[in-house]
């Protein structure tokens, strides 16, 4: 008999393998790999730039994640950093023209695969599945704040 507990992680793993690959799919396009996708969908919300560690935030990644990826996108034009006046980390990074397409590129694709993934679920089904799916992960990380109690 399969589980709660098998049933719900074997269907988070697919959905999390099939995001990736339609990130990495989007990215090849640009030279780049999927976890960019993530990123530049971010920075396209903060127009007006946004630091390093805001960044870190937002995708909730580690710095050295950000920094690869932030340090990869600049090289390949997408990302621009304005140092006047700041440490490189504190920068703030704005996504280039070429970003920017890129960025919406990437978004295009996201709301085609959300659309087709939730196909069959109605207004109501899609607002208590979110809302379901955001009380589940917020539940969890607190498991793993607090650690499992042994029992």
């Amino acid at each position: 008999m399969v589980t709660r507990f098998e049933n719900f992680s074997a269907s988070v793993s697919c959905i999390y393998r099939c995001i990736q690959k339609i990130e990495r799919v989007e990215m090849t396009k640009y030279g780049l790999k999927g976890p960019h996708a993530q990123c530049l969908l971010a920075m396209s919300r903060y127009p007006q730039g946004i630091t390093a560690s805001n960044l870190c935030a937002v995708c909730e990644k580690d710095k050295a994640a950000i920094s690869r990826t932030v340090s990869e996108l600049e090289r390949e034009g997408l990302v621009e950093r304005n140092t006047r006046g700041a440490n490189r980390y504190r920068a703030l990074l704005k996504l280039t023209e070429q970003g920017q397409a890129a960025a919406r590129q990437v978004e295009e694709r996201a709301k085609v695969a959300v659309e087709k993934a939730g196909e069959g679920m109605t207004g109501q089904q899609r607002d208590i599945f979110y809302r379901v799916l955001h009380l589940i992960a917020g539940n969890l990380q607190t498991i793993c704040e607090e650690g499992l109690e042994e029992g």
